[in-house]
């Protein structure tokens, strides 16, 4: 039953999915605003037909707050990389180089508004994502970044890459970390599950901590839904 309701979620969404980023020129010459919007209807779309044919619930733990913040989740499958941007008002999300790279979806992205990070984290890099980031809190968006830079398997907790702690600092902003649990029922790979996604906000972090601190903060927060 789950294979057939992952086929069914699969042939109904990703083709969907094709139709609608053919269509994002003819939006795309609208304005940033009506893309973004229709993004979030995308992501809706997702968001129903994994409710209704896969039995895949989302759990809100704590309070969303008010943006701009810095947000910081954890990354364990598509699912909350594209659900997160829904909760959270269309933040900017730093996203890596090699999926803006796509063609058409990648322009699609850089449209949106997305943060293009590379991963070598040079000066050049890391001087480019912060004049991204600031460009989108200058239209009053929160900043969404996945800091231990890869998607992981449910329970891995690898170090938070370089390029968190150049937001953090640069931003000045309060960070408040995501847990998520997403892996044990949105495989990266095979049959998905029915049963319940859940993140949990925890209590924002006040800017202006050393690094050090900040990150163990954010690594136990992000983290708190292991085991």
């Amino acid at each position: 039953m789950n294979l057939l309701r992952t086929l069914v979620f699969s042939i109904l969404f990703y083709g969907a999915s094709v139709l609608l980023v053919l269509l994002v020129p003819l939006v795309a010459l609208l304005g940033g605003d009506s893309l973004r919007t229709y993004a979030m209807a995308w992501v809706a779309m997702m968001s129903w037909l994994a409710r209704w044919i896969l039995g895949i619930r989302v759990r809100i733990e704590g309070t969303i707050p008010k943006g701009p913040v810095l947000f910081a989740g954890k990354h364990e499958s598509i699912f909350e990389a594209l659900e997160l941007s829904r909760l959270l008002g269309s933040p900017a999300t730093v996203m890596k180089r090699e999926l803006a790279q796509i063609p058409l979806w990648g322009w699609a992205a850089r449209r949106y508004g997305v943060i293009i990070v590379n991963r070598t984290a040079n000066a050049a890099a890391l001087r480019s994502m912060m004049k991204d980031a600031k460009a989108a809190l200058a239209q009053g968006r929160s900043v969404l970044i996945f800091p231990e830079g890869t998607r992981v398997k449910p329970g891995e907790a690898p170090e938070l890459r370089s390029g968190f702690a150049g937001l953090y600092r640069m931003l000045d902003l309060p960070v408040v970390p995501i847990a998520v649990k997403s892996g044990h029922v949105w495989t990266k790979h095979g049959v998905k599950k029915p049963g319940i996604i859940t993140f949990r906000f925890l209590d924002p972090i006040p800017p202006g901590l050393p690094r050090a601190e900040a990150e163990a903060e954010v690594h136990a927060g992000i983290n708190a839904l292991n085991g």
